[in-house]
């Protein structure tokens, strides 16, 4: 967004009281996503929208395990095969900064879990059988961070059947570089939010806060908090979107990849970081410990919003 003030001595790129409140709706990356900010034009806004929105579908097609020619996907057709493949410096990123959750988590994020979906899988209204021990062995056998090797551009898989799945990182890693995309723009005053995986670019031009209700993850419609965000990320991991009752036990749709089964002890944790990515890790890894998640949220030094299951 240009500078409408250019050669002034206002040190703001435009006027606060010329802007006007933009928000943009649509859907992405399977949830349901908008875009709010402060912009000088309407028509100029609806041009920052579309750059920003460009960015999400070209990482959409890129990660997206369910698109037959993302790089994932082919990524994927390697690690099914136990096999070895290029990738590019982001994808290397993203893989570096899903071992540093691997070691912070000691083992429970791991990427390769989410072939724990053949087992039990919460995306439809099927009735849900609950897996054999043999069953879940054979997939866990598949599973492990320690089996993927890194060499230069190069990622190998150890075992035959594998599969790499960046759920809680690529989404929030989206919002962070569609925030950054705003900025780039021009916008000062802004809110991008990806089916919950909220980044802020500032307040509103007054000066407050974007404020962030949390929902009740057990009563449908109620709030238990709210959190003010500037310019930090804001992620909630919780088991009220997807989850199964069998024979009257609540199971989660968050997986061990140690045990193969449903975590317990959290029913929601919200966390508000610097960066969204950072914010959507450390809520999924306080929820798949359970019980000691609140322990480890506390020794990260992170505002956050826990409730108990």
């Amino acid at each position: 967004m240009p500078n409408s003030n250019k050669g002034s001595d206002n040190s703001n790129a435009y006027s606060k009281t010329a802007l006007q409140f933009c928000r943009f709706s649509f859907h992405a990356m399977g949830s349901p996503c908008d875009i709010r900010f402060y912009a000088a034009d309407v028509v100029e806004a609806a041009s920052t929208f579309k750059h920003v929105v460009q960015d999400i579908v070209e990482l959409e097609n890129k990660y997206s395990r369910y698109k037959s020619e993302s790089l994932l996907s082919k990524v994927n057709v390697a690690a099914n095969q136990g096999a070895s493949i290029d990738v590019d410096d982001e994808f290397l990123a993203l893989l570096s900064y899903a071992n540093a959750c691997f070691e912070q988590s000691d083992g429970l994020f791991d990427v390769t879990s989410g072939l724990l979906r053949e087992l039990w899988d919460f995306s439809t209204d099927a009735a849900i059988e609950i897996p054999s021990s043999e069953q879940i062995e054979s997939v866990l056998e598949r599973i492990g961070w320690r089996h993927v090797v890194i060499k230069d551009h190069t990622v190998s898989f150890a075992k035959k059947g594998m599969a790499i799945d960046f759920g809680g990182i690529v989404k929030e890693y989206a919002a962070d570089c569609s925030a950054k995309k705003l900025v780039d723009q021009g916008v000062q005053f802004g809110l991008v939010n990806l089916g919950g995986d909220i980044k802020a670019v500032g307040p509103h031009p007054d000066g407050c806060p974007w404020n962030v209700k949390i929902r009740d993850p057990k009563v449908a419609g109620k709030h238990v908090a709210e959190i003010p965000l500037y310019h930090e990320g804001l992620a909630t991991s919780g088991d009220y979107e997807r989850c199964v009752e069998i024979e009257g036990q609540r199971y989660s749709h968050l997986l061990s990849p140690k045990t193969g089964w449903p975590v317990a002890g959290l029913s929601s944790v919200s966390v508000k970081a610097p960066q969204c990515v950072v914010a959507g890790s450390a809520a999924t890894i306080a929820m798949l410990k359970g019980n000691q998640g609140k322990a480890w949220l506390e020794s990260l030094g992170v505002e956050y919003h826990l409730i108990s299951g």
